[in-house]
């Protein structure tokens, strides 16, 4: 299946159009307003997966669990199992709508996997989680190995953003992207993510702005994973977000039968 992140922008759009098999939405958006647009998308044939962007997974303050128990709500009324958020910190004396990385550490792994347990055992089911961008970082452990040591611990599975291991590795080097996918336990992968980055001129860095085409070899190994293993994919494109026809282009070109 080849999915979309559905956006405000397209609140007045004929979704019949798009030609995506799934959507993707933040619950945080949904879990006190109007279902309506959702149910149409799921009534449709095309499930709606979660994807959060608030659980803070990866800061110090006390979960919110009350949250955690309307996701697990909203979750029934859509009638998915599937919910992710980022292996990331988002705020804890405010909540940012931001991530912020988490150090490589093993002390890290202990302590974050202890909370994706917590947050799973509210939800009464597996929570996955994303690797993420970071602009700057410490550590003794690689961000592969991180990631795959939390995931292990906390019994997680993963949304594995293709995007931004690229930039990970544009930015630091470390693992480009057949070595990140090589060093993954794929059998824990719940989807990939896709999404285009930018070069940034005033930082010396390339930023993850969801505002471009896919790369090539984003795309290309989206597709390989897609083939091979059955892996969904999930197109990303949150800022600037172009015409129906622009991003049905951007989805012709995940499917593995596509050229670029």
């Amino acid at each position: 299946m080849i999915g979309l992140g559905y956006r405000r922008e397209m609140s007045d759009w004929e979704m019949s159009g798009v030609q995506a098999d799934f959507f993707e939405v933040a619950p945080e958006n949904w879990v006190r307003r109007d279902r309506g647009p959702l149910h149409e998308l799921i009534a449709a044939g095309r499930p709606v997966y979660l994807h959060g962007v608030s659980l803070n997974l990866g800061g110090s303050s006390p979960l919110n669990l009350d949250f955690v128990r309307a996701v697990r709500e909203l979750m029934a009324d859509l009638n998915t199992s599937v919910y992710s958020d980022h292996l990331a910190a988002s705020g804890d004396a405010h909540q940012l709508y931001d991530l912020f990385p988490i150090p490589f550490t093993r002390a890290e792994v202990v302590r974050v996997s202890d909370r994706i347990r917590q947050v799973q055992d509210v939800l009464g089911q597996s929570l996955s989680i994303e690797n993420t961008t970071w602009y700057t970082n410490i550590g003794e452990l690689s961000e592969v190995d991180f990631l795959s040591e939390v995931a292990e611990r906390a019994d997680c599975g993963i949304v594995l953003d293709l995007n931004n291991v690229v930039v990970n590795h544009k930015n630091h080097g470390g693992h480009d992207l057949r070595g990140f996918v090589q060093g993954i336990d794929l059998q824990r992968v719940s989807y990939l993510h896709v999404a285009g980055h930018e070069w940034d001129e005033r930082f010396g860095l390339y930023i993850d702005t969801h505002s471009e085409p896919v790369e090539r070899v984003t795309a290309e190994m989206a597709r390989h994973l897609h083939q091979t293993l059955g892996l969904a994919v999930l197109l990303e494109w949150d800022n600037d977000v172009p015409t129906m026809d622009i991003l049905n282009q951007e989805l012709t070109c995940l499917r593995p039968s596509s050229t670029m």
